[in-house]
């Protein structure tokens, strides 16, 4: 059988692949890769960075891209059948990355360049690639026993299949629940738009009525606005209880094992746990570190969060007698309020914010910033209809990028947003690569009466997704291993972070927000309660990530075999920030993919680290002036193309002339006075 996964490639060939090509290609790939590391292990000559460092970077590099392929489809457009390859599919490429960390030959040549570095004239890059590939062996087990290492493998094999299954049931318990709603006054206070949504989505189904759904375009919007507060709660109680149900989906017993697995996993290698093990590569350094920083935002914002919520209950019992507020009563006075306040909402801002004109905004932004250049393209492969591919070039003409781009949820697509790579950015024999970078969203679809209307969250997700992507398309670096996002992970949502305060900005907004029929573009005063509104319950929000990052802690940076029954060791965590009355049938954790799934275990804190580097950063840009090309200039030559080059805190003050200030995240929140 012709297998297009093992041909040379540039563009993904999506078209021309078929399932039953997945398992033959990785299997074949593996082995491919494994002669690669042998040809570095049995040579003679004298381990250098050369034949050995630069060499193990450059193996892999097909498997790598088929890897990328394969998971982006196992979670943008899977099925039944691509869920059951990637559980066959995990513990081979498990074993492999296994059989290389714990190979000891290639340990030892590894070692030999580590320790004659002093001696080497090797560039910074260079340093940290081989600073890199040294601690990710011992770090992974290459100073274990035998038996030990046995062990190591044996744990990471079932953390593989472990996380697969975690992902496979979120996704299948939010695609099993659907609110059918036969009865026209239960839309009452229900937007057009969303309702022509429900309606088309019950068509799809062959069903009279309206169908709302557990994908966020659908969700929200039904808990912000809907006025039934039954209906709400319904909707409420089976997004929060995903995964914790006694069935064949239940998270639990997955949950227990994933932990007590990476804690035995950390014991081993030497650490006292998980957290112990992760944040010795990452900015923060330590668990004690994490934990004061969430500790000192939680003292910064607790009362604040606290004097929000007071006032948000009594604007509840004043308008309907609320005399106990709910959790999901929480979006939909938070927005009646917000209304009153400012004004302003959703429904009022969504006609400005026309999918079509948001992408082009995002990309007139970047082309004044960085002279970026994009032109959409007709001949690339896609894995679906609704994928959208770019062209990107820089001012010179020169070819910078592939963008793919695909917005809208479907039954085989997990909720949320990210960004991934199709291919890498790197340097070989004198050619530089160039990368092929996706995002992923799950925005409001367009209706047979209206496009894609965006609410102003949605806005921001493709801002922060696009600031991914631009640390991926604008990568410069010589090897793969430091490029684009391969960076510390509570850096890495500095540029996804920083690139949402544009749409916060005039000079910005006025570029894209224009009104879908009339062309209008959005008024200023409009743009001003966009801004006054900005910090409305900043206090409330903050304190609802830092319960998450908190809980994820929790569950890493101790020995989790004393915790019984998960909801009572939340409920405990949980204490110092809850605001609402606990639900009972609701668990977060066994939902939690971040953490369970994804790549934020001992690491969701990272995004309340990204913003005040993000927010002390964006300073610069507003003192000299939101497109000021020097600004620009700098962030791109010493944040966006260098990738993990370096140690990312000499990168940022090479960028910002001093260390981060807490100081700018506090007053750009409100929850300080300037």
């Amino acid at each position: 059988m012709k297998n297009p996964l093992l041909e040379s490639f540039d563009t993904a060939p999506f078209s021309k692949i078929k399932n039953e090509h997945f398992l033959p290609a990785f299997k074949e790939l593996i082995e491919k890769a494994r002669e690669e590391i042998n040809v570095i292990v049995l040579q003679n000559d004298h381990p250098t960075f050369k034949n050995t460092v630069e060499a193990l970077d450059y193996t892999g590099m097909q498997l790598d891209r088929v890897s990328s392929i394969f998971y982006n489809l196992n979670s943008a457009e899977t099925n039944d059948e691509i869920q059951k390859i990637a559980q066959e599919i995990s513990p081979l490429l498990t074993e492999f990355k296994n059989d290389l960390l714990l190979n000891e030959p290639l340990f030892k040549r590894v070692k030999t360049v580590f320790l004659e570095i002093n001696q080497l004239d090797l560039t910074v890059e260079q340093k940290t690639l081989l600073d890199r590939q040294y601690k990710g062996f011992f770090r992974n087990g290459a100073l274990l026993s035998i038996k030990d290492k046995e062990s190591l493998r044996a744990i990471d094999k079932e953390l593989a299949k472990l996380k697969l299954s975690f992902g496979e049931n979120v996704l299948a318990e939010t695609n099993a629940f659907e609110l059918h709603i036969s009865k026209k006054e239960d839309l009452s206070g229900l937007p057009e738009g969303i309702v022509e949504m429900a309606l088309q989505t019950a068509k799809e189904k062959k069903r009279s009525g309206w169908i709302f759904t557990l994908d966020y375009p659908s969700y929200v919007p039904f808990m912000t606005y809907a006025d039934n507060r039954e209906l709400r709660k319904k909707m409420a109680l089976a997004f929060g209880s995903r995964g914790f149900h006694a069935n064949e989906h239940d998270n639990r017993s997955i949950v227990f094992e994933i932990v007590k697995l990476r804690h035995e996993r950390a014991l081993l290698l030497g650490y006292p746990s998980h957290a112990h093990f992760i944040l010795e590569e990452r900015m923060a350094k330590s668990p004690d570190q994490v934990q004061r920083f969430l500790n000192d935002l939680l003292e910064k914002t607790r009362s604040a969060a606290r004097r929000e919520f007071n006032e948000l209950s009594s604007f509840a019992i004043v308008s309907d007698g609320i005399d106990l507020l709910q959790n999901w009563d929480g979006a939909y006075y938070s927005e009646k309020l917000k209304q009153e306040r400012f004004q302003l909402d959703d429904e009022i801002l969504k006609p400005y914010f026309n999918l079509d004109q948001v992408i082009d905004g995002v990309f007139k932004i970047s082309k004044k910033l960085y002279g970026l250049h994009f032109s959409e393209m007709k001949d690339i492969d896609v894995y679906h209809p609704d994928v959208k591919t770019y062209a990107v070039s820089n001012d010179r003409g020169e070819h910078e990028a592939i963008l793919y781009a695909d917005f809208h949820p479907r039954p085989g697509k997990r909720g949320g947003a990210w960004m991934t790579s199709f291919k890498p950015q790197y340097q070989i024999a004198g050619k530089n690569e160039r990368p092929h970078i996706s995002i992923v969203c799950n925005f409001t679809k367009p209706t047979k009466t209206k496009p894609a209307l965006l609410t102003f969250n949605e806005v921001t997700t493709l801002f922060h997704e696009f600031g991914h992507a631009l640390h991926g398309m604008m990568a410069n670096t010589t090897y793969k291993g430091l490029s684009g996002t391969n960076v510390f992970w509570d850096f890495v949502e500095l540029p996804s972070q920083i690139f949402e305060n544009w749409c916060y900005e005039k000079e910005a907004l006025e570029l894209f927000a224009k009104h879908f029929e009339s062309g209008e573009v959005i008024p200023m005063e409009l743009v001003q309660k966009i801004k006054e509104s900005a910090t409305f319950q900043e206090g409330m929000k903050t304190l609802r990530q830092l319960s998450f990052g908190m809980l994820d802690m929790a569950w890493h940076s101790n020995d989790p075999s004393s915790v019984t029954e998960i909801k009572d060791f939340e409920k405990q965590i949980f204490d110092e920030t809850r605001l609402y009355p606990d639900v009972a049938s609701n668990c977060m954790s066994t939902s939690f993919s971040h953490i369970f799934q994804g790549g934020y275990s001992a690491g969701y804190y990272s995004y309340k680290w990204a913003e005040v580097l993000d927010a002390d950063a964006f300073t610069l840009f507003k003192e000299k002036g939101v497109f000021n090309q020097e600004t620009a200039r700098s962030f791109k030559d010493t944040i966006l193309s260098r990738g993990g080059t370096e140690d990312p805190m000499e990168l940022y003050i090479r960028f910002r002339g001093a260390k981060p200030n807490p100081e700018a995240l506090l007053k750009r929140a409100g929850l300080v006075k300037e």
